[in-house]
């Protein structure tokens, strides 16, 4: 398993170099920077004994380029506004549920928004998961490296405790054709237009959180082609 940890549009230097030096402490070294800031000499002052985390980092243009280049395979969303029930868009999971759930090899990218405003709801939709920290009510927001260090806690713990294998995790292609095979579906069952975007959304994050096995992904996409392909068969007789 490789983690990508991503920070999106970052506005001051000094908090990329906090987040290196919180990487470092949990053994991640591989840092992405989306648009980000002028790198100051506080982001190599702030990173402490992490400088070459920030020295290595890899710069993007955006996330598209960096998702392409580095053949992700599961993009995971941080939010510090989760929704309820009825937001389907930013239903999360916890930190340690992630941190349980990770134990597969692939390239995973572990999206930080911008300080003030966070990742867009369209950078959100992208992520095949979320994941929120459970704070008080009183003041939820948290600072990007004190949220990002709770996160890459439950990882390294669960990495440490259960030893990866070696999982075919299923790829990005993989996941894509599954979420087209399913939208091709969901499409034929006249749903308001409304409801078919939810349920379209709410089977890519399915998808996304069970971080699918290749055999799985491959078996999948037999049966939702036989699905299809019955639909299509009803539909013409």
């Amino acid at each position: 398993m490789k983690i990508y940890t991503v920070f999106v549009e970052p506005e001051t230097s000094g908090n990329i170099g906090f987040l290196a030096r919180s990487m470092k402490n949990f053994g991640l070294t591989d840092m992405v920077l989306i648009n980000p800031c002028e790198l100051k000499d506080d982001a190599y002052y702030q990173a402490m004994h992490a400088k070459e985390v920030v020295q290595n980092a890899s710069i993007y243009d955006t996330l598209d380029e960096f998702f392409s280049d580095k053949e992700i395979t599961s993009i995971v969303g941080t939010t510090g506004t989760p929704g309820g029930s009825y937001n389907i868009p930013r239903i999360p999971i916890t930190p340690e549920e992630l941190g349980k759930k990770m134990n597969v090899n692939g390239n995973i990218a572990l999206l930080f928004g911008r300080e003030g405003d966070g990742l867009t709801n369209e950078e959100l939709e992208q992520c095949d998961v979320l994941v929120s920290i459970p704070t008080s009510d009183e003041y939820p927001i948290m600072n990007i490296t004190h949220a990002a260090t709770i996160i890459f806690y439950e990882i390294f713990k669960n990495k440490k405790s259960y030893p990866i294998d070696n999982l075919d995790v299923a790829s990005y292609e993989d996941k894509q054709v599954l979420t087209q095979l399913s939208e091709s579906i969901i499409s034929k069952l006249d749903y308001p237009e409304h409801k078919e975007r939810q349920a379209n959304i709410i089977v890519k994050r399915i998808i996304g959180r069970a971080f699918i096995a290749g055999r799985e992904s491959r078996t999948l996409r037999g049966t939702l082609k036989r699905i299809n392909s019955r639909i299509n068969n009803s539909h013409e007789e």
